[in-house]
């Protein structure tokens, strides 16, 4: 079957050649020609052409001024190869469109009542994060996408935009504008500068795409879809680590997703009352219509006899009222009557729903709300007054200090902390059947509890001002017992977020996340003891479900990568049952990062992957850093990607389990054996190998990275060197770098080797979407891995006698992983079964290498004391190219 692979890709040609035509503009002849040669040469070697590796790299030559030139030409070529890829679909799973999923199910006797029976109660949300993976600053990107728009003009056969520019001209302008752009940040990223770029997706994205993607839904499904699918934020929510995220912060983060949203809602009732002309000398009008009509007061002589426009300057009038109240800013365009400020979202919704029923019930229903209306109605339902869902994150050492000195002052308990978990939980749960507060405005406390109080009443006061959908979800990171859930509910308890009473209200559900080994395989134990709490079983009853996170990035840093995915798969499906038990709709929060070290890759082949009976319609998955100019980017990208996410999840509760039950249990004693063994390998080298921090943070630019301003929290939870307080972000981010990337292989290899049953490995590999995902993902690590390269790494470790002997296990593992990936998959090398992938990995290879062999020298130069700002800038310029050309980063 004939295939255009990347490197014969169009587009890569087409943007290759006008970035060459920007460098020679702005940077001259002779720069040009210096980075043409180095990109040949580079090429030569990786194509295996003969002497090409004993040819000069040319990369000697350059100054530092032309380093960073240099270094800024391969980065924006990486991110034009990127755009063109992402253009072709490279990254797309096939099938992965609602559409095809209700195909598929109808072969397997799955109607489509069966599908809207299992929407009514789903809920699919990608939760936006800060976690600092996002190396590119905004300008950058907003410009990529800018081409990604001109070129989807080129497609339309179109020469010129709207404006009248050639957009060959325009693209040229915009590549231009790329080469001229300062690549690094100059300040470190606040929190409000977090919340801003989220927002720009969700107002620029998610508004638009959402309420085309249900359009599309309803179609397919023959009636409509229930609102099912919904964004969600921590920015501006998550403490764990960030000093900088506080009351005010999180109140700036709600206000302005208000302000967003309520200013989207009023651009568009006001581009529906420009349509809507219809007259009553011409048209019979409902009277749901003309009692709208009248309400509003519209003075306007020219619209008497124009009921509909009068409802919508009524509706208009009363949204910008509630721009007024929410966000405590008049609208940008202010209305000309007097409007009551809506109550909540669902009586804006009732009131354009009076319109679009009118409009169905003449003519045949040739005006009826597919249209602009009814993309109106869908973004009420789903974005509401608040946008995005803010979770609140913190970490459980916080809420036991804070509780603990909560209950001193009061006099209940001197010391909390020094309890055994059965007497703090028996605690707990008197002060959560007390009406009685823990607080008091006479008592002095500590900056910490001061704060986190701030931020619990924060939340009330966003309930009672946004709707109680604005912030649903409390999450306890480092969960590891019972009294670590209801610390949280005696918290809530006094900012009236947790009533006591027969039976008790909580307002916001407290989440465990579960995220080391240990924690994974004590969580069902621990859900079991939750849910047996009288005062939790009727909370938990009453809101249908109840959610737990599972980390990938700690399970993965702390057992390594393919204990981790088991791990957590074990897990989840030991959960099924105690959740079972309860009577209690399990959600299953997935905490994923962009890199497969932290749980990245397909979120369609990872859903799919998930054990049978732990999805029931009801999914969390959180996007991170470089994830989410990747998905959601661009309108296209972000249908792709949010279409695909929908319909694993209906593929996942729905379609009939793939092993049957006696393949499922060889195949998972199979597994539970090959994870002991890579957690022994991993373990081994990681945590157990006298030396291995100094090997990392001196082979690694570990300590260079922190000096990228990409996020505004810390790299590591306290001031220390050791790996375990390392947070799993930079630990992952080095060693991508390095282009060893160890925690998305290391240990399979010693556990590859050691299973003696070959042949049911293959079986494996071959029918079991758990087992195919974990291979695949890896598989990709591995090709983007370089031992060669990582070697000149591995010499920047100071003392040889460590350096040979952790970097020889280093490539000896990488070795046995590579031999035993192929010889699962009947592979002669890696990315054989994957042509496309492998010739996307094979392009980006010859313009990674020039940029690791320059970081390298440049790292050597600043740890040497060379104190010129050009190397610091140079270091941190090639760790943006490397991560864009890699296309992940932590």
């Amino acid at each position: 079957m004939a295939s255009v692979t990347i490197a014969n890709n169009p587009d890569v040609r087409f943007l290759g050649r006008m970035l060459g035509d920007v460098i020679r503009a702005y940077g001259g002849e002779a720069l040009f020609k210096r980075i043409e040669y180095i990109r040949q040469t580079s090429v030569d070697r990786a194509r295996g052409i003969a002497g090409a590796d004993r040819t000069d790299s040319g990369l000697e030559r350059l100054s530092l001024d032309d380093t960073l030139e240099f270094v800024r030409g391969f980065m924006l070529f990486s991110m034009l190869a990127n755009l063109a890829e992402d253009r072709q679909g490279v990254s797309a799973d096939k099938g992965a469109d609602v559409a095809s999923t209700l195909a598929h199910l109808k072969k397997d006797g799955i109607d489509h009542a069966a599908v809207i029976r299992l929407l009514e109660h789903a809920l699919v949300v990608p939760v936006l994060t800060a976690h600092p993976t996002e190396v590119r600053r905004k300008s950058m990107i907003d410009h990529k996408n800018r081409i990604a728009e001109l070129m989807a003009l080129k497609d339309l056969g179109l020469k010129e935009t709207e404006d009248g520019d050639l957009i060959d001209d325009a693209i040229l302008r915009q590549i231009a504008l790329l080469w001229q752009t300062r690549v690094l940040r100059r300040e470190k990223l606040g929190v409000v500068d977090e919340v801003e770029t989220a927002l720009s997706y969700l107002r620029d994205v998610f508004l638009r795409v959402l309420p085309a993607l249900y359009s599309r839904w309803d179609r397919a499904l023959g009636s409509r879809t229930p609102s099912f699918l919904k964004p969600g934020s921590w920015i501006g929510g998550d403490r764990d680590g960030n000093p900088f995220v506080d009351a005010d912060s999180m109140r700036t983060a709600l206000a302005r997703a208000a302000e967003t949203v309520l200013g989207h809602y009023l651009s568009q009732v006001h581009a529906l009352g420009a349509e809507l002309s219809i007259s009553t000398e011409n048209s019979d009008v409902d009277p749901g219509v003309l009692a709208l009509a009248e309400a509003s007061h519209d003075p306007g002589r020219s619209r008497q006899d124009e009921p509909y426009r009068r409802a919508l300057s009524g509706i208009y009038a009363r949204l910008c009222a509630t721009h007024v109240k929410l966000t405590g800013k008049a609208p940008p365009r202010p209305a000309t009557i007097e409007g009551e400020p809506y109550a909540e979202p669902g009586e804006l919704r009732e009131e354009l729903a009076v319109v679009a029923r009118a409009l169905a019930e003449t003519g045949g229903g040739a005006l009826s709300s597919g249209g602009a209306l009814g993309r109106l109605i869908r973004s009420v339902e789903t974005f509401g007054f608040h946008l995005a869902t803010l979770d609140m994150r913190q970490n459980s050492a916080v809420h036991e200090r804070v509780v603990g000195e909560l209950l001193a002052r009061a006099g209940v308990c001197d010391d909390y902390a020094g309890l055994d978990e059965d007497a703090r939980v028996a605690l707990l749960r008197r002060e959560l059947q007390s009406p009685r507060l823990l607080t008091s405005p006479y008592a002095d406390y500590s900056e910490e509890t001061a704060s986190e109080l701030a931020i619990v009443r924060e939340a009330a006061s966003a309930h009672a001002r946004y709707g109680r959908q604005c912030i649903t979800h409390y999450i306890v990171s480092m969960a590891q017992s019972v009294s670590d859930l209801l610390e949280v509910h005696v918290m809530l308890k006094e900012a009236g977020l947790y009533t006591p009473g027969e039976p008790p209200q909580a307002q916001v559900m407290a989440i465990p996340l579960f995220e080391t080994i240990a924690d994974l395989e004590g969580a069902p134990a621990i859900m079991e003891a939750y849910f047996a709490l009288p005062e939790i079983d009727a909370i938990a009853k009453a809101r249908g479900h109840q959610e737990v996170m599972i980390g990938y990035s700690d399970s993965n840093k702390d057992g390594g990568y393919l204990t981790s995915t088991w791990q957590l798969s074990r897990g989840s499906t030991a959960l099924a049952p105690v959740f079972e038990k309860a009577g209690v709709r399990m959600q299953l929060f997935h905490g994923r990062g962009g890199s497969v070290g932290r749980g990245g890759g397909s979120s369609y082949s990872a859903i799919l992957a998930q054990p049978p009976g732990t999805v029931q319609g009801r999914i969390r998955i959180t996007e991170q850093g470089e994830v989410i100019a990747a998905k959601y980017g661009t309108r296209e990208s972000a249908m792709t990607n949010l279409e695909a996410v929908a319909s694993a999840t209906l593929l996942a509760s729905l379609e009939p389990a793939k092993l049957a039950p006696k393949d499922a249990t060889r195949f998972h004693a199979a597994m539970d054996q090959l994870s002991d063994a890579a957690f022994r390998a991993y373990r081994g080298l990681v945590y157990e190998t006298e030396g291995f921090t100094t090997f990392f943070r001196q082979m690694t630019p570990i300590a260079e990275i922190a000096g990228l301003k990409i996020g505004s929290r810390p790299a590591s939870r306290k001031k220390s060197d050791a790996i375990e307080d390392l947070r799993a972000i930079p630990w992952v981010f080095s060693w991508a770098q390095a282009r060893v990337m160890l925690p998305g292989w290391y240990g399979v290899g010693a556990a590859l080797e050691a299973f003696e049953d070959k042949g049911l490995l293959r079986e494996m590999a071959a029918g079991w979407p758990l087992f195919q995902a974990t291979l695949d993902n890896m598989e990709q690590v591995l090709a983007k891995s370089d031992m060669r390269i990582a070697e000149h790494y591995a010499a920047l470790v100071e003392d040889e006698g460590l350096r040979d002997s952790i970097f020889g296990r280093i490539r000896d593992g990488w070795q046995a992983t590579h031999d035993g990936l192929l010889q699962v998959t009947r592979q002669t090398r890696l990315l054989e079964k994957h042509p496309t992938l492998d010739a996307s990995i094979r392009l980006r290879l010859p313009y990674i290498e020039p940029l690791n062999l320059l970081q390298i020298e440049l790292m050597k130069r600043h740890r040497a004391g060379e104190d010129d700002p050009r190397v610091g800038d140079g270091i941190l310029l090639s760790i943006n190219a490397v991560a864009t050309a890699l296309r992940n980063s932590g």
